[in-house]
């Protein structure tokens, strides 16, 4: 059974098996803005374009590599000191599955709209620390999204086979005006990997300030 992550909480990578999981998707889920219109008589569903990413960390907390949307304009991303964006890690160890621009429409497919693959076995030895966070590219804010969720589960971006946890995000008052989501991490405690469930929302409007919030207060 699924591992159902509250904020803060923080879990060994362990399998019910007695192995460790190593290889496996990280995938965040959200759905469409329905609005009723005419009196309640019709609805319009309004597209929701959120950004998975990532920034790995060595252990004297430096970025050591990212993952975030090639769609960035490289002129904003260099006034943050960022290079260019891309879907693959240095190391090969991870890879984004590409931009979903809408969300889920009519309700959760059961698929995850953008996810990162992870081989922890092989990723470069001098990453302790990768963050997983989401930026949303449209005008809504994550009050108005119907739900928002982050899983760890072994299988394809295509095909969940087993779900090992997840964690959830309510569309609450508390994100109004909120554009960012640090989701989690995965980090590296006396040579075992583990995962942490963050959800903290912010007001960034663009991907540099998270990047920069997370160096700040997050990545020591």
């Amino acid at each position: 059974m699924a591992i159902r992550l509250e904020k803060g909480q923080r879990i060994n990578l362990d399998k019910n098996n007695g192995s460790k999981l190593a290889s496996f998707c990280v995938g965040c889920n959200w759905g469409a803005i329905e609005k009723k219109t005419f009196f309640g008589l019709s609805k319009e569903t309004i597209d929701v374009d959120l950004d998975l990413s990532c920034v790995m960390f060595n252990e004297q907390g430096e970025i050591c590599d990212h993952i975030y949307s090639p769609l960035y304009k490289p002129d904003l991303l260099s006034k943050f000191g960022l290079p260019p964006g891309k879907v693959d890690s240095l190391d090969r160890a991870l890879h984004h599955s590409g931009d979903d621009l809408q969300g889920d429409k009519g309700g959760d497919d059961g698929l995850d709209n953008e996810i990162i693959t992870v081989d922890l076995n092989k990723l470069n030895p001098s990453v302790h620390q990768i963050y997983f966070f989401l930026n949303n590219c449209g005008q809504e804010d994550f009050s108005q999204i119907p739900y928002a969720a982050i899983r760890m589960y072994e299988g394809t971006p295509s095909k969940v086979k087993e779900v090992f946890a997840q964690y959830d995000v309510a569309a609450e008052s508390k994100y109004q005006g909120k554009t960012a989501l640090i989701m989690g991490k995965l980090y590296k405690r006396n040579g075992e990997w583990k995962f942490a469930a963050i959800g903290d929302a912010y007001d960034d409007k663009f991907l540099g300030f998270t990047i920069h919030r997370i160096i700040k207060d997050y990545a020591k």
